[in-house]
């Protein structure tokens, strides 16, 4: 996603921020109900790692073991108000698609297309046309519509039995975690932007309580719930509690969730996802009227994300009655030098 594309408006509290969500909402089934059926090779999921909207995707089609079906562009960290643009492919151009800006794939779904140029995004290879950018439809339809292309052994993400749970959890993260963030760093009202701050750390505390004795958010095992929750957890020290004022506490000074945090970021899948140098030069650079200098700290100081957690004692079966995802699909590993140092 691009949440600067977002207006911030007169919302109930002066200076609140209101997302768009008026998305390219087509689905890909595997019945192809909606006219784009589940076909391997036929699309191409759009992301950039530094966007926690698009490292959804990103980590639950690794889990999934979706990359021989489903093909991935990464967009630079950086954009203009235009569009992402595929800056870290060779001269411009993502390889597949043949072109230099995300926006002229919206423009070919819709002409004229005039909302957020957002991540994730599925194209439709051969049209070049985006599918669409519904976000928290995207994941779940790789975990119940793609299925016939998940590996051997992919985890189920979105269990039948858990899905009423995961979608209640999930509300509340959204509401207040996922997008509280953004509500409180783009705020422009003072009231705005305390409420955001509050409700914000009153979530984070419901939810280290929640996790106090239960290793994962729903059942005994990684689900969705566990995604949404941690790529908002994972930028949090890096770049929301200063860049976006939400800065009552660290996530390194909440025991529980900094546990819970580290257990995911080390199971693969997860932390194995995670560019650190994409997501500073995003939000410190992009977002010149919150940082107009644009300048990138140098720290927090990473390491601590490969110490210890200890939850293991509470139990839990990460992947269920599966295994662990293999090795990163060639050309996909995150650099090195963007990782934890």
């Amino acid at each position: 996603m691009s949440a600067e594309k977002a207006e911030t408006t007169q919302n109930g509290e002066r200076g609140a921020f209101v997302r768009d969500t008026r998305y390219l909402d087509a689905r890909i089934t595997a019945d192809g109900r909606d006219g784009w059926p589940v076909e391997p090779g036929r699309y191409r999921l759009v992301v950039s790692r530094a966007c926690p909207w698009a490292s959804r995707a990103v980590i639950v089609r690794r889990l999934l073991g979706l990359e021989p079906a489903l093909s991935m562009a990464v967009a630079g960290p950086t954009h203009d108000e235009r569009s992402w643009t595929f800056d870290l492919d060779p001269g411009g151009v993502d390889p597949v698609l043949g072109i230099e800006r995300l926006a002229e794939a919206y423009e070919k779904a819709e002409p004229g297309y005039d909302r957020g140029v957002t991540v994730p995004a599925m194209v439709d290879i051969p049209s070049g046309a985006v599918v669409t950018n519904d976000y928290p439809r995207i994941t779940v339809d790789l975990e119940t519509e793609w299925t016939a292309y998940h590996r051997d052994g992919a985890p189920d993400l979105y269990p039948e039995a858990h899905r009423e749970e995961i979608e209640e959890v999930g509300e509340l993260v959204y509401r207040d975690v996922n997008n509280g963030v953004y509500q409180a760093g783009f705020a422009t009202g003072q009231s705005a932007y305390e409420a955001a701050y509050q409700r914000l750390f009153a979530r984070l505390d419901w939810l280290g309580e929640r996790l106090a004795d239960r290793r994962y958010l729903v059942g005994d095992t990684i689900t969705e719930a566990d995604v949404r929750l941690f790529t908002t957890l994972v930028r949090f020290d890096a770049v929301y509690h200063g860049h976006f004022k939400c800065n009552r506490a660290k996530l390194t000074e909440l025991p529980v969730l900094w546990a819970y945090a580290r257990d995911l970021f080390q199971t693969p899948g997860f932390g194995d996802t995670v560019d650190f140098a994409h997501i500073k030069r995003h939000y410190y650079v992009v977002h010149s009227s919150i940082n107009p200098t644009g300048i990138v700290p140098a720290g927090p100081d990473l390491t601590g994300w490969l110490t210890p957690h200890g939850r293991e004692a509470l139990g839990g079966r990460p992947f269920g009655d599966g295994t662990p995802p293999g090795p990163t699909a060639p050309g996909e590993a995150v650099p090195a030098e963007h990782w934890v140092r």
